[in-house]
């Protein structure tokens, strides 16, 4: 019988794999993946928005796994993960969240909203 070192995982791996301070993206853990398009005019009041919703997903059992955006920042691609549906529902109706949805509005943002899990 041949035994094979582990292989380290490859730096694009995702930082939720590695190790017990990043728990799996699989598993208990609902993920979702939120599509956000942006007007040009937008991009400015969508990052005040996020500067202060952003920090309420810890307090919600949610993290952001994964923000990516365009070079013109008009798209961008979150990836979070919560506990439960229930704890992503309490996000949404956190009242600092909800005191703040006129800055979303404001921005123009079309969000589209998918509930995914790894392949």
């Amino acid at each position: 019988m041949t035994t094979r070192a582990a292989t380290p995982a490859p730096r694009w791996w995702p930082r939720s794999t590695a190790g017990p301070d990043y728990p799996p993206l699989i598993g208990s853990r609902i993920t979702y993946a939120l599509l956000v398009r942006l007007p040009v005019t937008g991009v400015d009041k969508f990052e005040e928005y996020e500067r202060i919703v952003l920090p309420l997903l810890d307090e919600h059992g949610g993290r952001l796994e994964r923000r990516l955006r365009s070079p013109d920042k008009l798209t961008e691609i979150h990836v979070v993960g919560f506990e439960s549906r229930e704890a992503f529902a309490g996000y949404r109706e956190d009242p600092l969240r909800t005191e703040q949805a006129h800055l979303l509005a404001e921005s123009g943002a079309e969000i589209e909203l998918l509930e995914v899990d790894d392949v």
